[in-house]
């Protein structure tokens, strides 16, 4: 693996594709290599290129999203797919479990949403390429552990598992401390949206903020991760 993960955004809408594509660019290590607006382009750009991820709508104008799924499984048995979609009927979250889709996501997708989903497909494939024998732990960390799944049950409204995940990792990589404002930026989101995440670590006990004072202006609030 080249360390990149190549991905095709297809989309029939193309404002909502321009929208996917610039999340997507807040992704490290991930690359668009083309966006198709309808099933024959989707197909056209797997064929002529190296794909790894596949960002696949249901409706589109020509096919059927989930009808592609046999076909792609059948040319492309290692290309990974997550849907994203408005449609919410049973029979399409059947058809991805059946052929092994990543993740389902319903529109409209927030920035949140969509750059946690490829934050852990990254983690998730960084974890499979690293490891040469599989183990407990490994499937564990892929497919979710029961303290994983009894963690998600307890978070409020507004706190996301995956996002959260992402800001408890920001912090821990950051030992001097970081402003509301600057994990914002690393995580792609408002200082708002950071802050509610930051207040709940918070309040969780598994961070603690200090007032700093600076030269000029008004003090700053920073937060620390606590360890252990």
């Amino acid at each position: 693996m080249s360390g990149v993960i190549n991905v095709v955004i297809a989309e029939d809408d193309f404002r909502i594709a321009q929208i996917h594509e610039e999340f997507l660019s807040r992704v490290k290590g991930m690359k668009l290599v083309g966006k198709a607006l309808n099933a024959r382009e989707t197909m056209n750009l797997l064929n002529v290129h190296q794909v790894d991820l596949l960002l696949l709508d249901i409706y589109m104008p020509d096919r059927l999203g989930t009808d592609l799924l046999l076909e792609i499984r059948e040319k492309f048995p290692t290309l990974d797919v997550i849907l994203i979609s408005a449609a919410r009927e049973k029979e399409y979250l059947q058809k991805a479990l059946k052929f092994g889709v990543h993740n389902y996501l319903i529109k409209p997708v927030t920035m949140e949403t969509l750059i946690g989903t490829l934050e852990k497909y990254r983690q998730d494939k960084q974890i499979l390429d690293s490891i040469a024998e599989v183990n407990q732990d490994a499937i564990d960390r892929l497919f979710g552990s029961r303290k994983v799944k009894e963690d998600k049950l307890d978070l409020p409204a507004g706190i996301d598992y995956l996002t959260l995940n992402k800001v408890s990792q920001i912090l821990k990589k950051e030992t001097k401390g970081m402003s509301a404002d600057k994990v914002g930026e690393k995580m792609g989101a408002s200082r708002t949206t950071a802050r509610r995440y930051l207040e709940y670590l918070v309040s969780a006990n598994k961070a603690y903020v200090e007032q700093e004072y600076g030269i000029v202006g008004r003090p700053e609030r920073n937060y620390y991760i606590k360890e252990g």
